[in-house]
């Protein structure tokens, strides 16, 4: 679910900001973090994707019907 996605999203970057607050530098910690917060930002995109396309299938159906009415 994508709210589950940007959750998962925002967890991350509070962990990226407390390593930053924890260290005072960018760590490598940071950069498995930072990889993956781009593949759940990556995730979201393709579920966004998926939504979109099941709306525009649902217009196109309702569109159809009320012609054929």
């Amino acid at each position: 679910m994508v709210t589950d996605l940007y959750k998962q999203k925002r967890s991350l970057e509070l962990n990226w900001q407390q390593e930053y607050n924890e260290h005072g530098k960018y760590t490598l910690n940071m950069v498995q973090i930072d990889k993956k917060v781009q593949e759940v930002i990556a995730d979201i995109k393709a579920e966004e994707a998926k939504i979109a396309d099941r709306h525009n299938k649902i217009n196109e159906a309702a569109a159809s019907v009320s012609i054929a009415t």
